[in-house]
This record gives C-alpha cells, sequence and structure tokens, in this order.
C-alpha cells in the first residue's frame, strides 16, 4: 500500500462477465470515486509513443492503415498467446499506471479503482482493500457472448488467458460471488461496502 493522505482506495477486479460494472455503479452511488483502467487504457493505445512501441514489438500487423491501434486484431494475439500478452501488457502498463496515479493524486476521499488487470500491473500495491467479483464460468461466458457480440469460442478464449476464481477469491480482502440475480448482487455489494466502512 502506498501512503496517500485522506484518501482511502479500493481495488476492484475480478473475471470478465462477472458483474464488476454493476458493482462499480453501486460504489459509486456510495460517493466513491471511480477510476476507470479500463478507460485509461483505450486512451492509453491511442497515444503515439505508444503505437511506435507496439508496433516495433509485434510482427503482426496489430495497426490500422491511419496508425491507430487495431483492437480486433490485437484482442485475437493477445486472448490467445500468453507470451504475447504479457509482451503487450509490459509495454502499456507504464502509460495506465502513470495516468492511474496521477488521477488518484488529485482525488480525495474514497476511490474505487476499477481494474481488471489490477494484479498483473501491480496497482493492488496500492490499494487498501481489493474487492472482487467472481462467477460461474458458465455465466461470465455467458454474459460477455451477449455483451461483446462474441463467438462461445472467443469467450472461453478469454477466461482462459484470466485468473479463475478461485486466485480472486484467496487474493481479496472481500468478494463478491454474482451467479443470482442483479438485486442480490446489488445487495451483496450494499453489504461488502457497510462492512468496509465497519472496518476501517
Amino acid at each position: 500500500m502506498v501512503d496517500l493522505p485522506n484518501i482511502i482506495i479500493i481495488g476492484l477486479t475480478g473475471q470478465s462477465g462477472a458483474g464488476k460494472s454493476t458493482v462499480r455503479g453501486v460504489f459509486a452511488d456510495n460517493g466513491f470515486t471511480v477510476i476507470d483502467c479500463d478507460g485509461i487504457a483505450r486512451k492509453a493505445a491511442d497515444n503515439r509513443r505508444f503505437l511506435n512501441e507496439i508496433a516495433r514489438c509485434f510482427s503482426e500487423n496489430l495497426l490500422n492503415p491511419d496508425g491507430t491501434l487495431n483492437r480486433a486484431a490485437t484482442a485475437k494475439v493477445i486472448f490467445t498467446d500468453n507470451e504475447k500478452r504479457k509482451r503487450y501488457q509490459q509495454i502499456i502498463f507504464p502509460y495506465i499506471i502513470n495516468a492511474v496515479m496521477n488521477r488518484i493524486k488529485s482525488a480525495s476521499g474514497s476511490v474505487l479503482l476499477d481494474a481488471p488487470t489490477l494484479f498483473e500491473a501491480k496497482l493492488n500495491m496500492v490499494c487498501d482493500r481489493i474487492v472482487s467479483v467472481t462467477a460461474d464460468a458458465d455465466k461470465c461466458a455467458e454474459r460477455i457472448i451477449k455483451r461483446d457480440g462474441i463467438t462461445p469460442e472467443q469467450a472461453r478464449e478469454r477466461l482462459s488467458s484470466q485468473h479463475g476464481a478461485e486466485f480472486f477469491k484467496e487474493h481479496s480482502d472481500y468478494n463478491i460471488e454474482n451467479n443470482g440475480t442483479l438485486r442480490q448482487l446489488i445487495e451483496c455489494t450494499a453489504a461488502v461496502i457497510d462492512k468496509m466502512k465497519g472496518d476501517r
């Protein structure tokens, strides 16, 4: 944990399709300032220096003719090849971490760091508490197929490239299981927030 006076940082992570967006919304409704690391990553991918590094480090053509990142081609590579995913993360993580730390330093009160790759980017080191959202793999796959319009095979590839539910449970202070209804998820999240307030 990094000592940042007057700021409480909660890391939110978990499997794709587990329900992090809903959980994030409940935290926001309870006064947390949300930092969206996926959004930061998308902006980082527009950085010209980053794009030059990607072009230099990957033999595959991951850029569009106009020089922007071809997100579909990139997803295909990083979700099917562990080594290339690690290489991509090594390039983009410094951009994400720098932007995240700047956001945190300008914040006050309670911050929710919504970071699917929280552990990979070592952002767990700046968190006071970590909350993970998990669900059965088949439920996660069903949700991301519907959400992202991808095939079952692509859903399986995406999930297999991530940590499983047990990892998140073992490495989090609080775990929210989302195998039930939306109402149950919201109620469980509210209960976790109340518990954290009591633990401070």
